[in-house]
């Protein structure tokens, strides 16, 4: 292929990106035999204005970006393309670099393009002197030929009315089942070629051509959450190109990829023991750090007893708080334990409200701290007629590819009724997600990796679960340590979802890791730089 071929074809894949579709051809076009020769080196060139714009000004110098073409479809590798937006952060001493570290931010669905411009939120500085960081959006996700199931905005709000978070009543149920049924219906008339390929097996496929890409002949990697398993599929299929892999705030391989119901279901207890876990450390440090303290799990059961029994709550400045409020907010804080003190005050002002008479008696009143940062503002933009639909639903497309469940939802009241026996706050909640959308996913016989987990890769992959994780569970983190076929298990004492760069220990042990190959020892246990409250 000529330069100015080439060029052209570079500048097809960037336009194609932007409009979020597939280019068709572009594989066949350039087919080379499947080998290792087949990969073109990773053309980086300047980022867009608008992607250096969501970056830190200091780094913007620093980054640039790329474009890899890869297989719509890895069985067909001479058949459609599709582009994997790529951004690099190089090495801060190009003369002691190592290689390349690749970070997935999880999701499934995670736009991880910017992450590489964010590294010192996460890694120590020699791992930046050592290291270039790459970050990327996977395939159907963010900037790489995005997977929508909506033409427009009015399409997907249209589709989201009904839809509830949290159905309680027949008439919730009926509707949500009805209309998580219009949605996927939606991603089947317009998601494209795409949505019979979004598998972690896929993106694991896809890693290894951008490894080579950027010329490293092993795969250096951080995956957190649901990066945990695209660095464990990428392990087994890959062994003998993996170097060192870091997994922090572990899913469970074998379950997710064979029960996804059962898969939820003790996720939604994984975040009933993050929140009884809280509760009590705010009993433990008192009312002067948490304002919930003083029987806060009693008063927590009553409040959600009492919302779902009596409906919601009027606060003291008018707002109101219904049952959705309250679990969604608990569910989204327990990721952070620095939310935890903001919470529990909103929980207290709750309980203050829901008990006139022990209010009275002095408790602390507080002004309620939004849960969310409304997306920067852009979201009390309301939308025009016709509005582009610029989101993606890579979500339950990795999702609904990767765990499978029932054909049919008509069981679902039962099982969620299930769930919520068991988890009282988060059973339900858990339940709406993808065992309400995922039995009527389009996607057939989907091409996604089961297994074995057990391969053996010559350097351990290191494991990392913080005690009361609550999105993966620290048994999650055991059962991955137990199926890899050479693993380390790392600890530590914290809350929170995932944990790097938030406890020294556990970052120092990773440097060492990631830079000598030296594996931590099995079962060291790490504290965290900061306790909540």
């Amino acid at each position: 292929m000529t330069p100015a071929s080439t060029r052209a074809v570079r500048v097809a894949l960037v336009s194609a990106l932007a409009l979020g579709t597939v280019i068709t051809g572009l594989g066949s076009a350039s087919a080379q035999p499947e080998a290792a020769s087949a990969v073109r080196p990773a053309a980086w060139g300047p980022c867009a204005a608008d992607v250096l714009a969501e970056i830190p000004a200091a780094e913007r110098t620093k980054v640039s970006c790329a474009v890899q073409a890869v297989p719509v479809d890895h069985s067909r590798p001479r058949g459609d393309s599709t582009g994997v937006i790529m951004m690099k952060r190089p090495a801060g001493d190009p003369a002691k670099k190592i290689g390349s570290l690749f970070i997935n931010p999880g999701g499934p669905g995670g736009a991880g393009l910017i992450y590489s411009a964010y590294g010192g939120s996460f890694f120590t500085p020699e791992i930046l002197e050592k290291f270039d960081l790459i970050g990327f959006d996977p395939r159907g996700v963010g900037r790489s030929a995005p997977l929508r199931c909506f033409r427009t905005q009015e399409e997907a709000e249209a589709v989201n009315v009904g839809w509830y978070a949290l159905p309680i009543t027949k008439d919730e149920i009926s509707s949500s089942i009805r209309q998580s049924k219009a949605y996927t219906d939606y991603c089947k008339i317009n998601a494209g070629p795409l949505l019979n390929h979004m598998s972690t097996e896929a993106v694991a496929r896809d890693l290894d051509i951008m490894r080579e890409a950027v010329g490293d002949r092993q795969l250096t990697y951080v995956g957190f959450s649901y990066g945990t398993l695209l660095g464990a599929t990428y392990a087994n299929i890959f062994p003998h190109r993996s170097r060192a892999l870091v997994l922090d705030g572990n899913v469970d391989p074998q379950l997710r990829l064979t029960n996804g119901a059962q898969y939820d279901r003790e996720r939604a207890r994984g975040f009933e023991i993050a929140l009884d876990a809280m509760l009590k450390r705010c009993d433990s440090v008192g009312v002067e750090k948490c304002a919930f303290a003083g029987g806060a799990r009693g008063k927590f059961d009553k409040i959600r007893d009492n919302l779902r029994k009596n409906g919601p709550t009027t606060l003291p400045g008018g707002a109101q708080v219904t049952l959705t409020d309250v679990v969604g907010r608990t569910a989204s804080n327990l990721y952070s334990p620095s939310t935890f003190k903001a919470l529990t005050a909103w929980l207290q002002s709750i309980h203050a409200a829901q008990n006139p008479s022990a209010a009275a008696l002095g408790v602390q009143s507080v002004v309620d701290v939004p849960a969310l940062n409304n997306l920067g503002g852009r979201a009390d933009v309301r939308a025009l007629p016709e509005t582009p639909y610029t989101s993606d639903d890579s979500y339950y497309a990795v999702n609904c590819t990767d765990k499978p469940f029932s054909r049919s939802n008509k069981n679902w009241a039962a099982t969620a009724q299930k769930w919520e026996n068991e988890s009282p706050t988060f059973g339900r909640y858990q339940a709406a997600s993808d065992l309400l959308t995922c039995p009527t996913w389009p996607t057939r016989n989907p091409d996604r990796w089961i297994g074995p987990w057990n391969r053996h890769t010559k350097n351990p992959v290191v494991v990392v679960g913080n005690y009361y994780d609550p999105a993966t569970q620290y048994l999650f983190s055991e059962r991955m340590a137990k199926q890899l076929g050479n693993a380390r298990l790392i600890s530590v004492d914290a809350f929170g979802h995932c944990i790097l760069g938030d406890s020294a220990g556990a970052d120092a042990a990773v440097t060492r890791y990631l830079v000598d190959l030296t594996a931590p020892a099995d079962g060291q246990v790490f504290q965290p730089n900061t306790q909540p409250f």
